[in-house]
């Protein structure tokens, strides 16, 4: 991509992760840390790399797109506001009893949501799914799903991706979001799921690993992905938890909490500076 385009994506993410400020600030509750790591993924995904349209959320060629670690939705919310599916206002109504953005992705409540998920582990099966059904259905759409790297302890990933692998699920696209912190800790002191890559590839996936929080890499990583046409595949996006917020960056405490009314003024003020700094 040529430096405008990598800079209207900057900008992009930067407004995401000012939407994922606005959604749990107001919600008094929710996921910033993993939800600001994944920024750039969900920005390059739905700004750049799937086949979607807002105005037609559900037509039957679109990609789709699973968020397996459901507790970032504030990070996927935030994104479809700024492509189009619904105001931006929806955003400080994260959470409360009866609006439309619930506390993980809900596929019959918000236009967009392809798969609810949340219970971690499940997400990827679903996406595994999807992909099967492509196949067997001779459809052309891509499926792509987000973990985490601590979801990626549970068992029952390793179980969908065998299948994928068996399957040859060539449309099927994974992302870890590999920031290192998960809400007990260090991701290696907890599980330890490392080599991730070389797991991946022991079920059957092409991998590629990159720094997920840099456009260049997302696009050669996509682009590499859609080449692919054996196999299922993997990308290890290695990420900052809490981007962009510099008080909250690589720190667990962040994982799962609200800023209160100080932290929010603080992380709107840097992660404006940013934005204006970018559109300068």
């Amino acid at each position: 991509m040529n430096a405008q385009e990598c800079k209207e994506l900057q900008i992009t993410a930067a407004k995401v992760r000012l939407g994922i400020i606005e959604g749990v600030f107001h919600a008094k509750s929710g996921h910033p840390g993993g939800s600001l790591s994944s920024a750039d993924i969900f920005t390059y995904l739905y700004f750049k790399e799937m086949n979607i349209d807002p105005q037609d959320p559900e037509k039957a060629d679109r990609d789709r797109f699973v968020l397996s670690k459901g507790h970032c939705a504030p990070g996927l919310y935030s994104t479809l506001a700024q492509r189009g599916y619904f105001a931006e206002s929806e955003l400080q109504k994260l959470r409360h009893i009866g609006a439309m953005l619930q506390g993980h992705p809900d596929m019959k409540g918000t236009p967009g949501v392809d798969m609810s998920s949340g219970s971690l582990g499940q997400g990827i099966s679903a996406a595994v799914g999807m992909a099967l059904a492509g196949k067997l259905d001779e459809k052309n759409y891509r499926v792509y799903a987000l973990l985490g790297d601590g979801e990626i302890e549970e068992g029952q990933v390793w179980e969908a991706a065998m299948f994928a692998g068996h399957h040859a699920l060539s449309n099927l696209c994974v992302i870890v979001d590999s920031n290192g912190l998960q809400i007990d800790g260090p991701v290696a002191e907890v599980g330890g799921p490392e080599p991730i890559d070389k797991k991946f590839e022991a079920f059957g996936f092409e991998v590629m690993t990159i720094d997920g929080n840099n456009f260049d890499d997302l696009e050669e990583a996509f682009a590499a992905a859609r080449a692919c046409k054996e196999k299922p595949f993997a990308i290890i996006a290695k990420t900052t938890k809490g981007k962009g917020v510099s008080y909250m960056e690589n720190q667990v405490g962040w994982h799962g909490k609200a800023p209160n009314a100080d932290e929010y003024e603080a992380a709107k003020k840097e992660l404006t500076e940013s934005l204006k700094a970018l559109q300068a």
